[in-house]
């Protein structure tokens, strides 16, 4: 078991009509004026927007907002946003969606507080002193952002897709109504499961240390999604299977789900945002398209755990030699991806990269990371580039 440090300050306040609690919340955090941040018509059709603002005046909090949030947050907005809260006078900013509200949020809370260009901060140039408070009305179980100290930005500019992680951006509070992931298409519930799933094995997925209490924790939460899941395919509007869903997503990335065992892979995941930034693909899909191919390159230097994965997670028979077991987990994981409608490969995704863009996405994934990544198995750029090729 290793060494580690545990931080997961957001306040959660979970359940149905929760929502109306906004303006309350907002105003125990003694702020002067609001951004209320959100993506696109959803929250103005389901009239939660006007729910939120409502709740607001009640409280005699003043606000701002700013909408068209889009799937990979973009820089450009991030910068009108910081612009508004400098002229504003903005003091706290009230995310209403799903992660890439939230990061774009968090983005907006770097720029307005820190003197030098946000990007610096997702270039790895600079780190934050400051971040302006955050509150989340989540609509939308998948990134984890609601807890979590990650923030993801998409630049237009060479469509680099570049994360942060800073806990001066953690939320203070998060109103979590499952009710409000019901008016999701299928297609984006899926996609938050398989984001979830993901975040729990990219802790999972390592040859660092192993901690029983960790992986028993992690091992029930992707059951419970699992099951949760096939529940929400036949019963899109249960709101029990919702709420499991909705709390498995805030428990995957609080870091609860990797504590002492050393687990922080994320090759899956940083190999994908090269993938979405080039290609604009949903965030969740585009893991599932790159997982398999990632697992069968890597589990080797990792067999133990996914041995454990394959029995504890998917109920493999405990017969044949370790490496049979494991290949059983990876191809159970894969079936179940099918059973959901994810793609297991790019070409199931919907693009095509030339061999020159696969050179591109391994050469930008190098160079975010520093040359290598992983904790299951260490890649360099040559290894991204086989992953990448590999999942065509």
């Amino acid at each position: 078991m290793n060494n580690f440090t545990y931080y997961a300050p957001t306040k959660i306040v979970f359940g149905k009509g929760t929502e109306s609690q906004a303006g309350s919340l907002v105003a125990t955090q003694s702020c002067k004026k609001v951004l209320i941040h959100y993506g696109s018509g959803s929250v103005k059709k389901t009239g939660l927007l006007d729910r939120v603002k409502k709740s607001l005046d009640e409280a005699g909090v003043s606000f701002v907002e700013l909408g068209g949030v889009v799937p990979n947050p973009r820089l450009s907005l991030v910068r009108e946003g910081i612009a508004l809260c400098k002229k504003e006078g903005v003091d706290f900013i009230l995310a209403v969606g799903g992660g890439s509200v939230i990061d774009s949020a968090k983005a907006i809370g770097y720029g307005a507080t820190n003197d030098f260009d946000v990007w610096d901060i997702f270039e790895k140039k600079a780190s934050p002193k400051n971040c302006l408070p955050i509150g989340v009305v989540l609509t939308i179980a998948a990134s984890g952002s609601e807890m979590s100290n990650s923030a993801v930005i998409t630049n237009e500019d060479g469509w680099k897709k570049r994360g942060s992680n800073f806990d001066i951006c953690r939320p203070k509070f998060a109103i979590m109504n499952p009710e409000l992931t019901m008016t999701l298409p299928e297609y984006q519930t899926m996609c938050g499961s398989t984001d979830i799933l993901m975040h729990t094995m990219e802790r999972y997925f390592t040859s660092q240390g192993n901690m029983q209490i960790t992986d028993g924790i992690a091992e029930s939460l992707m059951r419970t999604v699992i099951e949760n899941t096939r529940i929400l395919i036949k019963k899109p509007n249960d709101y029990d299977a919702r709420a499991e869903i909705m709390w498995a997503g805030s428990l995957s990335h609080n870091d609860l789900t990797g504590l002492g065992n050393g687990g922080n892979d994320f090759a899956s995941h940083r190999l994908e945002h090269e993938l979405s930034g080039m290609f604009d693909v949903a965030h969740g899909a585009g893991l599932a398209a790159i997982w398999g191919t990632w697992a069968r390159y890597v589990y080797k230097d990792c067999l133990h755990r996914f041995k454990k994965f394959a029995l504890n997670v998917w109920g493999v028979e405990n017969c044949g030699t370790d490496e049979e077991i494991a290949l059983k987990g990876i191809e159970a994981m894969e079936n179940f991806y099918r059973e959901i409608k994810m793609p297991t490969n790019l070409r199931e995704l919907g693009v095509s990269p030339t061999d020159e863009q696969i050179t591109e996405l391994a050469k930008k994934c190098a160079i975010a990371t520093g040359g290598k990544l992983g904790s299951a198995k260490v890649l360099y750029e040559e290894d991204m580039r086989k992953i990448f090729e590999g999942a065509r």
